[in-house]
């Protein structure tokens, strides 16, 4: 065996293109939310690394992050009541760039109710749930492309201030000749870096691990598979859990997804020590969803891998204190050993994109874009808003790069670099009604430490 940690090359993503011109309104229906705002740790309590990183990349002060994160929230849940009442006048809601909260409607009617509510308005022409049909039949007609032409579409989104869908296609031959379907009639087409490759190129971020389909002992086995934790979980039995990212079980496609996972000794592959199991994973699907679940040992909870915390640089940790949902407008931050902290804003809280198993296998897997920076080996990692765990990395565009001030250079003629995060709250629903009421039945984010 030739003891190299390799790239996760099991998965092939496109890369996830955002126009700057193009604003990117929620549809907010994704996970379901908390009866309360869970509280958010105090400014003073942020990690100094975190804090800087908010500085650079968000421009914010540390308060004005948690405040504008919570105000999201509070945003997103007003949202949905508001949706659930007015189905057919309701075209998304979005935190604007100074900060205050906008509601779209379709009515002056329900214009004047929202406007009454404290929140600012926007007459849109068409409503999300007209919207929501139309992205279905755009991928109902990706689905009947050849591989050599779907690949070309990097993603789908949403643009509800301009009533239209968002096609990323690479700038590529095949990008150039797609024929867009004519029954749509509010498509826009943007053109972003050809092909996004492997999700994962190396070992980075936050904590990392890696796994492999046999024993490391195995002597045919011809590499390892890199990704990172996301979020410490437990469920109703006291299972000490982690939620990672789908497509880095290397056993996904199997009839049994088990397979360990280990923390790396670079010195040493084969002799790292074990720490876990894969017990499940998604990857698209019905529920559209790109994520795993691991069963954490007794080595790794001795270890503290079962605390509430998200690991950043220099080993400083920010306690999760809630779970959130992806709100436009919001500012988020990932996780990330060697690149310190990274921060943006979510700019569409719906996506989809297509994933390419090794057997060729096309995926569509659902979940929200942000500004981050996010580079190879963070699949799986977490990203928060505030404090409140928001979702873990599935893909980015940045995957290449070797770091990230390369990648925002490299990436800025076509909007700068974009992440593709998978809600932490569709993945708890996801994992608890499917558990069939083993592990994982109840399963929730840890806020408090394991000890109390």
């Amino acid at each position: 065996m030739r003891k190299l940690v390799a790239r996760r090359a099991a998965v092939k993503a496109a890369s996830i293109g955002v126009a700057t011109t193009v604003l990117l309104a929620p549809l907010l229906g994704i996970g379901s939310a908390s009866a309360e705002a869970p509280e958010q740790l105090s400014a003073e309590n942020l990690p100094a690394e975190l804090v800087q990183a908010i500085s650079r990349d968000l421009n914010l002060t540390p308060s004005e992050y948690l405040d504008r994160a919570a105000q999201a929230q509070e945003l997103g849940r007003y949202a949905r009541d508001f949706r659930s009442q007015r189905p057919d006048t309701f075209a998304g809601a979005w935190i604007g760039t100074d900060g205050k909260p906008v509601v779209a409607v379709t009515s002056a009617d329900a214009a004047r109710i929202a406007s009454a509510d404290g929140y600012q308005t926007r007459i849109s022409a068409v409503s999300a749930n007209n919207l929501e049909h139309s992205l279905t039949q755009v991928n109902q007609w990706i689905a009947t492309l050849p591989r050599d032409l779907s690949e070309a579409i990097n993603s789908v989104a949403i643009d509800i201030l301009n009533s239209q869908l968002v096609l990323s296609i690479a700038n590529t031959p095949a990008g150039h000749v797609l024929n867009l379907p004519t029954l749509i009639a509010n498509v826009k087409v943007i053109l972003s870096p050809g092909g996004g490759g492997p999700v994962e190129r190396r070992p980075m971020g936050g904590d990392t691990y890696i796994s492999a389909p046999t024993s490391l002992h195995d002597t045919s086995l011809r590499g390892v598979d890199v990704c990172s934790f996301g979020f410490n979980s437990v469920d109703a039995s006291g299972n000490a859990l982690n939620i990672s990212a789908g497509h880095c079980d290397p056993n996904l496609s199997k009839a049994n997804q088990q397979a360990s996972v280990y923390l790396p000794n670079i010195r040493d592959i084969t002799n790292s020590p074990e720490v876990g199991t894969f017990v499940t994973a998604e990857l698209g699907g019905q529920s559209g969803l790109d994520y795993s679940v691991i069963r954490l040992n007794s080595r790794a909870v001795e270890a503290g891998m079962d605390q509430p915390s998200v690991r950043g640089a220099n080993g400083t940790t920010l306690n999760i204190t809630g779970t959130a949902e992806p709100v436009t407008g919001a500012p988020v931050c990932k996780s990330g050993q060697s690149s310190t902290f990274t921060c943006g804003f979510v700019v569409a809280d719906r996506v989809e994109t297509q994933l390419y198993t090794a057997d060729g296998e096309s995926k569509t897997v659902r979940g929200f874009a942000s500004s981050a920076c996010t580079l190879g080996g963070d699949s799986g990692g977490s990203i928060v808003t505030g404090t409140l765990a928001l979702g873990i990395t599935s893909g980015s565009n940045a995957a290449d790069a070797p770091n990230c001030t390369e990648a925002n250079t490299q990436l800025a003629p076509y909007g700068g670099t974009a992440s593709l995060g998978i809600p932490i709250r569709a993945i708890l629903a996801d994992i608890d009604a499917n558990s069939g009421g083993g592990v994982g039945s109840g399963i929730s984010v840890r806020t408090q430490p394991a000890n109390q």
